[in-house]
């Protein structure tokens, strides 16, 4: 299909899709050893993704051992950056108390994908008051489209465009459709994107 990059995230020991695991009390925590199976493992996906002229990019992701913006700085630091390419979800790296910008700032040439995620603040707290789960905090409304959380878009949109990135930019907002109509928020967060990148 002409695609260019495989999204790729360690899932052995994800809690994300567990409904009654709270998110915080619960995050996966890899060994030194589980770390290095993690960096051969990418390697050798790397390897294969080569061949079919493609790259891989590593998705940080909620509820996972590579959640926080440490975590991903100590995979990107282990892993060949010619075979491992990173993808910077806005979403994720903000819920997990990390920056979007340091991401783009660090490793911005290893940035192949892109995904654009808003955050609703009330949301992440009860998220820890109520020590929900993931799938929990989905459901409940913790993502929404850009332009419609917390998240300040104009800089990362900014920082990406300094770095000259070419690649794809996803807009992602996994919510409730009977609380947040897919259609009104497609044209709520495409508004925002033409009014910030001019896209």
């Amino acid at each position: 299909m002409g695609a260019k990059v495989i999204v790729v995230a360690e899932q052995g020991h994800s809690i994300q899709g567990q409904m009654d695991t709270p998110l915080h009390a619960n995050k996966p925590i890899f060994t030194e050893s589980e770390w290095q199976r993690l960096v051969d493992g990418l390697h050798r996906l790397g390897e294969l993704a080569h061949e079919k002229g493609m790259e891989i990019v590593y998705h940080h992701h909620m509820g996972t051992g590579v959640q926080t913006y440490e975590e991903v700085e100590r995979l990107m630091n282990a892993t060949d950056p010619k075979r491992v390419s990173l993808l910077l979800d806005t979403g994720h790296i903000s819920f997990a108390g990390g920056d979007s910008l340091d991401l783009i700032k660090n490793f911005g040439s290893r940035i192949k994908h892109v995904h654009f995620k808003d955050l609703r603040a009330e949301m992440e707290l009860l998220v820890e008051t109520e020590n929900l789960s993931f799938l929990q905090a989905v459901k409940k409304g913790v993502f929404t489209v850009p332009g419609d959380g917390r998240i300040d878009f104009e800089p990362i949109i900014a920082a990406l465009n300094e770095m000259d990135y070419k690649g794809w930019i996803i807009v992602e907002a996994e919510q409730d459709p009977a609380l947040a109509p897919p259609l009104e928020y497609a044209r709520k967060a495409r508004a925002y994107i033409k009014e910030k990148a001019g896209l």
